[in-house]
């Protein structure tokens, strides 16, 4: 079995895309998924034009863009096809107003709408589930997704999300496994008690390295290969800022965590993929 490639999510970085490029390839990573937001390298209103350029620029670095995490549109969609993007990255969230059989039925119309576009481009929409307020399981991803071509509306599993949903390893892949299209995220979270002992306890997710997550990398690894996913893993690159503040870390504030996961995750993936 073909050797995943590990990305890396660029959502910790607004530097300039040439400098950015350099970094990321010196790293040892072998492509990225290029966030195509407001304030970033490629913006959505220029999309059509910028990211093809961008993956241009990337590919001379030795780095491939096998994703992007940016609207599901069609001017995006068409963009994705011209640059050789195969997977558009969101997230679900669930409307409470609506309530979640509303918000799910929505999101099923809206990806109906779309699916002669991507067809005709050859990418698909790619739904990672998100704890909180959001498509947060593989068994809500699967609910979400059932009866789709995951060549068109596939899974994205986030185990970090699955853990503190309290998902295991080997249940969300099988779960997941036929909605899947080939892109895993690689990332850790565990609670923290947000208070102190003489209050009623409140905990809050807490972004970290995959030693003190709340799931096993090795078992995610193994039970990839063991199911047949190779394709990409990608690398979220979300730390949480210091116990008792408040945010992500950004920019080259990850390196040392990043560096750290990076090693583990290539380690594994000789071991396991060899």
């Amino acid at each position: 079995m073909a050797k995943p490639l590990i990305t890396v999510f660029t959502k910790p970085w607004t530097d300039p895309l040439p400098e950015l490029a350099d970094k990321l390839a010196g790293m040892g990573f072998e492509g990225v998924e290029l966030a195509v937001r407001p304030g970033y390298q490629v913006v959505p209103e220029n999309v059509a034009t910028d990211l093809p350029k961008a993956v241009r620029l990337l590919e001379d670095h030795g780095l491939k863009t096998p994703s992007i995490a940016g609207e599901i549109d069609e001017a995006t969609i068409a963009a994705c096809g011209a640059a050789g993007v195969g997977i558009i990255r969101i997230c679900a969230p669930i409307d409470m107003d609506k309530g979640y059989r509303a918000s799910v039925d929505d999101y099923r119309r809206r990806f109906d709408a779309l699916l002669p576009a991507l067809e005709r481009n050859n990418v698909a929409i790619g739904v990672q589930n998100h704890y909180g307020t959001m498509i947060g399981s593989a068994v809500g991803l699967a609910h979400l997704l059932d009866g789709y071509d995951p060549k068109q509306v596939c899974a994205v599993l986030d185990m970090g999300h699955c853990a503190v949903d309290g998902e295991p390893v080997a249940m969300a892949v099988d779960i997941a496994r036929p909605h899947m299209n080939g892109l895993v995220n690689f990332k850790s979270a565990c609670h923290l008690r947000a208070n102190g002992p003489e209050l009623e306890a409140e905990y809050q997710v807490h972004w970290t390295t995959h030693d003190h997550g709340g799931y096993n990398w090795r078992a995610l690894v193994t039970e990839l290969h063991r199911t047949g996913v190779a394709g990409t893993f990608c690398m979220p690159a979300e730390y949480s800022q210091q116990a008792g503040k408040h945010g992500q870390r950004m920019g080259d504030d990850v390196l040392p965590f990043l560096v750290k996961d990076l090693a583990h995750l290539k380690a594994l993936i000789a071991e396991i993929y060899a």
